[in-house]
């Protein structure tokens, strides 16, 4: 177990919202506003470049990080430990953890920053780091993770599916040493034999981008093959109890999944045996932003009264590759 405390919370999410049909109109893309709608529960999402904005990943990252700043009231001079949790990073190096230190603290500081990419668990993966890092470390006073997002720049142009699904976002932790045991577990599950079902392949080692490439359309956000229907319906319960068995707990106060599908949430609730009421859903606000969906989940549901200082708090991400990671707190 970790001593470590959540001092302040912060989202952010770029212009105006856009709903299922304005975003058929700026895309010309065909999509079935009534399923997304009441299936998925994505209404509206935020994407920075069909808005005309001149903002990525770095910027989201920025924004979000400074209303958690506010939020914990700290100095930003600090802060000893910078994580960006994301897989669509401002540059393949330096690392989006590096440049956001800089924006934050202006020049050379003895901060640890750097980036954690494990698909859409990033920031569930950057927050076990956190806390374990800060529990070793009592040089470090802070801790920021932030969970970024900016999957719609790798969308192609006419791709359905990544345009109804993928949002921008991002959403920040501050993080502080404590005497109380707060963080009671968290550990990762993976199945690197499933890398080849969707990711951005191109424009890597393996990869490079090329204008053959770039001719075929093949680059930028890919589905190689169909992600089983059934997966996180079939995986989430077993995180779950694992993840309350680590702890020492038989339940939580309050659950948080990766915000994809509000049919499966609801339905893995179920599973549980857990009413609705003890989870957070913000995909009507903000469609999928991946390694922020949990912090922005978070930041609602703190926001909106639906947890409280003393709550057992459970998170469970999962993305491709396959990436899992799994928080167990009290907030």
């Amino acid at each position: 177990m970790a001593s470590i405390n959540i001092k302040g919370v912060g989202i952010y999410a770029p212009g105006e919202p856009i709903d299922n049909h304005e975003l058929m109109e700026l895309t010309g893309i065909e999509i079935d506003p009534e399923k997304m709608e009441n299936k998925l529960g994505i209404v509206n999402r935020h994407i920075a470049h069909l808005r005309g904005m001149d903002e990525t990943t770095a910027d989201f990252a920025e924004k979000a990080a400074l209303a958690a700043i506010a939020d914990a009231q700290i100095d930003p001079e600090d802060i000893g430990l910078f994580i960006a949790a994301t897989d669509t990073p401002e540059y393949i190096s330096p690392a989006t953890g590096v440049l956001l230190q800089g924006r934050i603290q202006k020049g050379e500081r003895y901060s640890c920053a750097f980036d954690i990419a494990s698909s859409c668990a990033s920031f569930t993966t950057a927050l076990d780091v956190a806390a374990n890092m800060l529990s070793g470390r009592p040089d470090i006073k802070y801790a920021l993770v932030t969970g970024i997002y900016n999957m719609p720049a790798f969308v192609r142009p006419g791709d359905a599916f990544g345009y109804s699904i993928f949002a921008d976002g991002a959403g920040a932790f501050i993080l502080e040493r404590t005497e109380e045991q707060k963080y009671l577990a968290g550990f990762q599950l993976a199945d690197g034999t499933q890398w080849d079902f969707i990711g951005v392949y191109t424009g890597g080692t393996r990869i490079p981008f090329t204008k053959e490439k770039l001719e075929a359309g093949q680059y930028g956000l890919e589905m190689w093959q169909r992600l089983p229907g059934d997966r996180n319906v079939n995986l989430w319960p077993k995180v779950v109890r694992k993840a309350l068995e680590k702890a020492g707990l038989e339940k939580a106060d309050h659950y948080f999944f990766t915000q994809i599908n509000r049919a499966v949430i609801h339905e893995v609730m179920d599973i549980l045996v857990e009413p609705y009421e003890k989870t957070t859903t913000v995909m009507d606000k903000y469609g999928y932003t991946g390694s922020a969906c949990i912090p922005m989940a978070f930041f609602h549901a703190v926001k909106e009264g639906r947890i409280k200082r003393g709550d057992r708090i459970v998170t469970i991400a999962s993305g491709a590759g396959l990436a899992v990671g799994c928080n167990v707190f009290i907030y």
